[in-house]
Protein backbone atom coordinates (compact mmCIF):
# COMPACT_ATOMS: atom_id res chain seq x y z
CA UNK A 1 0.00 0.00 0.00
CA UNK A 2 3.01 2.38 0.62
CA UNK A 3 4.96 2.06 -2.26
CA UNK A 4 1.46 2.32 -4.44
CA UNK A 5 0.85 5.77 -2.44
CA UNK A 6 3.92 6.43 -3.08
CA UNK A 7 3.21 6.12 -7.13
CA UNK A 8 0.13 8.17 -6.80
CA UNK A 9 2.16 10.98 -4.91
CA UNK A 10 4.59 10.97 -7.85
CA UNK A 11 1.69 10.65 -10.62
CA UNK A 12 0.57 13.84 -9.68
CA UNK A 13 3.88 15.76 -10.32
CA UNK A 14 4.85 14.14 -13.86
CA UNK A 15 3.92 15.80 -16.73
CA UNK A 16 3.25 13.22 -18.80
CA UNK A 17 0.34 12.02 -16.79
CA UNK A 18 -3.14 13.54 -17.10
CA UNK A 19 -5.45 12.46 -14.45
CA UNK A 20 -7.98 14.55 -12.55
CA UNK A 21 -7.22 17.53 -10.37
CA UNK A 22 -4.36 18.72 -13.10
CA UNK A 23 -5.35 21.53 -15.16
CA UNK A 24 -4.58 19.46 -18.58
CA UNK A 25 -7.33 17.04 -17.56
CA UNK A 26 -10.25 19.19 -18.24
CA UNK A 27 -8.19 21.10 -21.36
CA UNK A 28 -6.94 17.88 -23.31
CA UNK A 29 -9.92 17.25 -25.27
CA UNK A 30 -8.68 18.02 -28.85
CA UNK A 31 -5.35 19.83 -27.67
CA UNK A 32 -2.99 17.01 -27.38
CA UNK A 33 -0.73 18.00 -30.25
CA UNK A 34 -1.03 21.88 -29.89
CA UNK A 35 -0.68 21.75 -25.78
CA UNK A 36 0.71 18.71 -24.98
CA UNK A 37 2.42 17.22 -27.51
CA UNK A 38 3.42 21.14 -28.87
CA UNK A 39 3.70 19.69 -32.67
CA UNK A 40 1.76 18.19 -35.43
CA UNK A 41 2.43 14.72 -35.71
CA UNK A 42 -0.15 11.49 -36.27
CA UNK A 43 -1.99 11.22 -32.91
CA UNK A 44 -2.46 7.27 -31.67
CA UNK A 45 -4.14 5.97 -28.99
CA UNK A 46 -4.13 2.38 -26.78
CA UNK A 47 -6.89 1.59 -24.63
CA UNK A 48 -6.33 -0.65 -21.62
CA UNK A 49 -2.37 0.48 -21.81
CA UNK A 50 -1.69 -1.05 -18.77
CA UNK A 51 1.42 -0.73 -17.60
CA UNK A 52 2.25 1.23 -20.81
CA UNK A 53 4.53 -1.33 -22.07
CA UNK A 54 3.04 -1.05 -25.86
CA UNK A 55 2.00 2.66 -25.67
CA UNK A 56 5.95 3.12 -25.01
CA UNK A 57 7.40 0.85 -26.95
CA UNK A 58 5.48 1.63 -29.98
CA UNK A 59 6.64 5.57 -29.01
CA UNK A 60 10.35 3.94 -29.18
CA UNK A 61 9.73 3.14 -32.27
CA UNK A 62 7.87 5.66 -33.88
CA UNK A 63 9.42 9.13 -32.61
CA UNK A 64 7.13 10.77 -35.87
CA UNK A 65 4.27 10.16 -33.79
CA UNK A 66 2.70 10.88 -30.15
CA UNK A 67 1.20 8.41 -28.24
CA UNK A 68 -1.37 8.56 -25.72
CA UNK A 69 -2.11 5.43 -23.21
CA UNK A 70 -5.54 5.19 -21.49
CA UNK A 71 -6.31 3.51 -18.39
CA UNK A 72 -7.96 4.06 -14.69
CA UNK A 73 -5.09 1.87 -12.74
CA UNK A 74 -2.68 4.59 -11.40
CA UNK A 75 -0.41 2.19 -10.15
CA UNK A 76 0.25 0.41 -13.35
CA UNK A 77 0.32 3.76 -15.33
CA UNK A 78 3.11 4.64 -13.02
CA UNK A 79 5.41 2.04 -14.63
CA UNK A 80 5.28 3.11 -18.18
CA UNK A 81 5.26 6.22 -17.09
CA UNK A 82 8.67 6.01 -15.10
CA UNK A 83 10.08 3.68 -18.83
CA UNK A 84 9.36 6.80 -20.98
CA UNK A 85 11.08 9.70 -18.34
CA UNK A 86 14.00 7.29 -18.11
CA UNK A 87 14.23 6.83 -21.99
CA UNK A 88 13.66 10.82 -22.28
CA UNK A 89 10.05 9.78 -24.35
CA UNK A 90 8.90 13.12 -24.88
CA UNK A 91 6.06 11.62 -27.54
CA UNK A 92 4.03 9.45 -25.44
CA UNK A 93 1.50 10.54 -22.42
CA UNK A 94 -0.97 8.78 -20.19
CA UNK A 95 -4.38 9.51 -19.69
CA UNK A 96 -6.05 8.02 -16.27
CA UNK A 97 -9.66 7.64 -16.70
CA UNK A 98 -12.43 5.28 -17.43
CA UNK A 99 -12.47 4.16 -20.84
CA UNK A 100 -16.04 4.57 -20.86
CA UNK A 101 -15.61 8.46 -20.51
CA UNK A 102 -12.78 8.71 -23.10
CA UNK A 103 -14.36 10.37 -25.73
CA UNK A 104 -14.27 13.05 -22.91
CA UNK A 105 -10.89 13.66 -23.41
CA UNK A 106 -10.57 13.24 -27.58
CA UNK A 107 -12.43 15.50 -30.12
CA UNK A 108 -14.07 14.41 -33.38
CA UNK A 109 -11.62 13.66 -35.90
CA UNK A 110 -8.77 14.16 -33.19
CA UNK A 111 -7.24 10.25 -33.17
CA UNK A 112 -4.89 8.92 -35.90
CA UNK A 113 -4.39 5.43 -35.32
CA UNK A 114 -6.48 3.43 -32.17
CA UNK A 115 -5.29 0.47 -30.36
CA UNK A 116 -6.93 -1.67 -28.33
CA UNK A 117 -4.54 -4.05 -26.47
CA UNK A 118 -6.10 -7.27 -24.79
CA UNK A 119 -8.89 -5.64 -22.92
CA UNK A 120 -10.84 -7.73 -20.05
CA UNK A 121 -12.70 -10.23 -22.70
CA UNK A 122 -15.99 -9.73 -20.17
CA UNK A 123 -17.25 -13.24 -20.71
CA UNK A 124 -20.13 -13.23 -18.85
CA UNK A 125 -23.87 -12.44 -21.70
CA UNK A 126 -24.30 -10.32 -18.94
CA UNK A 127 -21.32 -7.85 -19.51
CA UNK A 128 -21.32 -7.63 -22.78
CA UNK A 129 -22.28 -3.98 -22.80
CA UNK A 130 -18.41 -3.78 -21.04
CA UNK A 131 -17.14 -5.38 -23.87
CA UNK A 132 -14.44 -2.96 -24.95
CA UNK A 133 -15.40 -3.74 -28.99
CA UNK A 134 -19.06 -3.73 -27.88
CA UNK A 135 -21.13 -1.28 -30.35
CA UNK A 136 -21.25 1.63 -28.28
CA UNK A 137 -17.85 1.75 -27.99
CA UNK A 138 -17.37 1.54 -31.34
CA UNK A 139 -19.38 4.85 -32.00
CA UNK A 140 -17.21 6.87 -29.31
CA UNK A 141 -14.09 5.52 -31.35
CA UNK A 142 -15.65 6.39 -34.59
CA UNK A 143 -15.98 9.72 -33.44
CA UNK A 144 -12.77 10.54 -32.42
CA UNK A 145 -10.73 8.82 -35.30
CA UNK A 146 -10.22 10.67 -38.36
CA UNK A 147 -11.61 9.47 -41.87
CA UNK A 148 -8.83 7.62 -42.95
CA UNK A 149 -7.67 6.54 -39.15
CA UNK A 150 -7.13 2.77 -38.21
CA UNK A 151 -8.40 0.94 -35.23
CA UNK A 152 -6.00 -2.13 -34.18
CA UNK A 153 -7.18 -4.93 -31.81
CA UNK A 154 -5.19 -7.62 -30.22
CA UNK A 155 -6.42 -10.38 -27.90
CA UNK A 156 -5.02 -13.50 -26.62
CA UNK A 157 -9.21 -14.78 -26.04
CA UNK A 158 -10.61 -16.19 -28.91
CA UNK A 159 -14.30 -15.82 -28.05
CA UNK A 160 -13.85 -12.42 -27.74
CA UNK A 161 -12.19 -11.61 -30.78
CA UNK A 162 -14.91 -13.86 -32.84
CA UNK A 163 -17.42 -11.94 -30.94
CA UNK A 164 -15.74 -8.40 -32.10
CA UNK A 165 -15.94 -9.72 -35.94
CA UNK A 166 -19.45 -10.73 -35.55
CA UNK A 167 -20.11 -7.18 -34.59
CA UNK A 168 -18.21 -5.96 -37.11
CA UNK A 169 -19.61 -7.77 -39.82
CA UNK A 170 -22.98 -6.22 -39.15
CA UNK A 171 -21.79 -2.86 -39.24
CA UNK A 172 -22.23 -1.52 -42.97
CA UNK A 173 -19.90 1.20 -42.16
CA UNK A 174 -16.60 -0.65 -41.90
CA UNK A 175 -14.21 -0.77 -44.75
CA UNK A 176 -10.31 -2.73 -44.75
CA UNK A 177 -10.80 -5.11 -42.24
CA UNK A 178 -7.85 -7.75 -42.20
CA UNK A 179 -7.79 -10.26 -39.39
CA UNK A 180 -5.74 -12.86 -38.32
CA UNK A 181 -6.28 -15.79 -35.25
CA UNK A 182 -2.49 -15.66 -35.44
CA UNK A 183 -0.84 -12.91 -35.75
CA UNK A 184 2.86 -13.70 -35.33
CA UNK A 185 2.55 -16.15 -38.11
CA UNK A 186 2.26 -13.34 -40.52
CA UNK A 187 5.28 -11.73 -41.65
CA UNK A 188 3.26 -8.87 -43.93
CA UNK A 189 2.19 -7.88 -40.40
CA UNK A 190 5.29 -6.96 -38.38
CA UNK A 191 5.53 -3.66 -39.64
CA UNK A 192 1.92 -3.37 -37.28
CA UNK A 193 3.10 -4.03 -34.43
CA UNK A 194 6.67 -3.84 -34.60
CA UNK A 195 7.83 -6.99 -32.63
CA UNK A 196 6.86 -5.30 -29.27
CA UNK A 197 5.31 -7.82 -27.12
CA UNK A 198 3.63 -6.74 -23.31
CA UNK A 199 4.16 -8.82 -20.31
CA UNK A 200 1.37 -10.67 -20.27
CA UNK A 201 1.66 -11.34 -24.11
CA UNK A 202 4.59 -13.22 -23.67
CA UNK A 203 3.05 -15.16 -21.23
CA UNK A 204 0.18 -16.07 -23.49
CA UNK A 205 2.24 -16.66 -26.19
CA UNK A 206 4.57 -19.46 -24.05
CA UNK A 207 1.78 -21.06 -23.07
CA UNK A 208 1.17 -21.46 -26.73
CA UNK A 209 -1.65 -19.16 -27.01
CA UNK A 210 -1.96 -17.42 -30.61
CA UNK A 211 -2.59 -13.81 -30.53
CA UNK A 212 -5.36 -12.77 -32.60
CA UNK A 213 -4.69 -9.31 -34.33
CA UNK A 214 -7.38 -7.32 -36.98
CA UNK A 215 -7.37 -3.85 -37.96
CA UNK A 216 -10.08 -1.68 -39.90
CA UNK A 217 -11.39 1.52 -41.45
CA UNK A 218 -15.04 3.31 -40.49
CA UNK A 219 -16.93 5.00 -43.55
CA UNK A 220 -17.16 8.55 -42.20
Amino acid sequence: MRNKLRRFKENEERYNIVQQGKENFETAKGNWNKEHFKNDNPLVVELACGYGEYSVGLARVNPDKNFVGVDIKGSRMWVGSSQAIEENLHNVAFLRTQILMVDRFFDEDEVDELWITFPDPRPRSRDEKRRLTYKRFMEMYKHMLKPEGWLKFKTDNTELFQYTLEELNKRPDIKNLTFTFDLYEREDLVPEHCGIKTRYEGIFTEKGEKIKYLKFQFVK
